[in-house]
């Protein structure tokens, strides 16, 4: 790392160390939510540290990160339970993409913390496929008509600005819909087996007047625009998932040193050795994985073999995080079993990671789509031709 990237993790890690992971366990035991002045506490001292809005330009508010240094802070990020880095201000990498006009009424505004953006894409018939969507954007005098179901809109609860997938003329487009207007309904709210701060609803846009402006991307441009939040949105899972390896195994090779049994460490049986052993072998070639995409992007490659060996990234360490966290939870014991250890929430929380933005078994046809179109040695090691 070269020292500004080093001081930037450094000052990551202390914000996490110092902000979020103090306030896990009350978190935990309310259900995810945090009170007013908590939240308003973590977002002031984000704001406060630089560590809010990552890869979004200056100009918009954000930090104008590279790939790398993004990848640094969410790692650091990733060591933290209960997604309470949620509540650091950003937005969506497609705001970005938006008209001045745009810009200003959501982006600015979301990075200074003010609201938040929801994805809407995953409908019922269309998960991992998203080719099956069948929600609808028809044009009227005044701009378009918005008709379909959502499910499973992150932030969704708390959105003031929906990025909506729908059918335009028969393309896939994008459309910024105000969470205000008439004609939307949450359907369902199903709880899920983390305890984060926001849900993920299922809503119903019924007959949805939005004006022609809310168009962002261009219309026709939402599987561009998708593709390149996918590969994002990977590439920040396998840079948590990560950061809460190494969480994992810090707190539980500090437990194994410490803990006897049978007069002698229990980090001395094989029992408990090789599994931190395997899990710590993950976590560095994890890492060496996603640092090579992050470097990838910072120098402009092929943006399909990045989203080729983001989903490998995303693939590998959401797998070997789910290992990690059963391991370390194992080791731990009974301790392990309560929701106020670390190794527990881990086990849940990290479970989704392998389904959300792209199921492991999606990731693995990407990537075996990747071996045949662009060659093994240029999908492996990231080599341009």
């Amino acid at each position: 790392m070269t020292p500004e990237q080093a001081e930037l993790q450094a000052r990551a890690r202390a914000f996490v160390d110092d902000v979020l992971i103090p306030r896990e366990v009350e978190a935990e035991r309310r259900g995810g939510r945090l009170d007013d002045d908590a939240i308003a506490a973590i977002r002031r001292e984000a704001l406060e540290r630089r560590l809010a809005g990552g890869l979004h330009a200056v100009e918009h508010g954000g930090q104008g990160w590279t790939p790398t240094e993004w990848f640094l802070v969410e790692e650091q990020f990733g060591r933290s339970t209960n997604a309470l880095s949620w509540h650091v201000p950003s937005a969506y990498n497609v705001l970005a993409q938006g008209t001045p006009e745009q810009i200003d009424r959501w982006l600015r505004p979301a990075l200074r913390g003010e609201l938040h953006d929801a994805y809407a894409v995953t409908e019922e018939h269309a998960g991992s496929d998203p080719s099956g969507i069948a929600t609808t954007a028809r044009r009227t005098d005044a701009g378009w008509r918005i008709d379909g179901e959502k499910w499973f809109v992150t932030y969704g609860d708390v959105a003031s600005v929906y990025i909506v997938m729908a059918l335009a003329e028969g393309a896939p487009t994008l459309f910024l819909v105000d969470a205000g207007l008439p004609g939307i309904d949450v359907v369902d709210d199903p709880p899920f087996t983390h305890n984060y701060p926001h849900g993920h609803p299922t809503l119903r846009f019924s007959g949805v007047e939005i004006p022609d402006d809310a168009v962002i991307g261009g219309l026709g441009g939402g599987d561009d625009l998708q593709r390149a939040w996918f590969a994002e949105e990977r590439l920040g899972i396998a840079a948590r998932g990560g950061g809460a390896m190494l969480r994992l195994l810090e707190e539980t090779t500090a437990w194994a040193i410490a803990r006897e049994q049978g007069g002698a460490r229990i980090i001395d049986h094989q029992g408990v050795a090789f599994p931190l052993a395997d899990s710590a072998a993950d976590a560095a070639a994890g890492r060496l994985l996603g640092l090579e995409v992050a470097r990838l992007a910072d120098e402009g490659a092929d943006p399909k073999l990045i989203h080729a060996k983001a989903s490998m990234a995303k693939l590998f360490v959401s797998e070997a995080a789910n290992r990690c966290a059963d391991r370390c939870l194992q080791i731990f014991g009974g301790r392990g079993y309560t929701r106020t250890n670390v190794a527990e929430r881990f086990w849940r929380e990290l479970r989704v990671d392998r389904i959300w933005e792209g199921t492991s078994e999606i990731q693995r046809l990407i990537v075996a789509r990747a071996l045949e179109r662009r060659g093994v040695e240029r999908t492996i090691w990231g080599l341009t031709p």
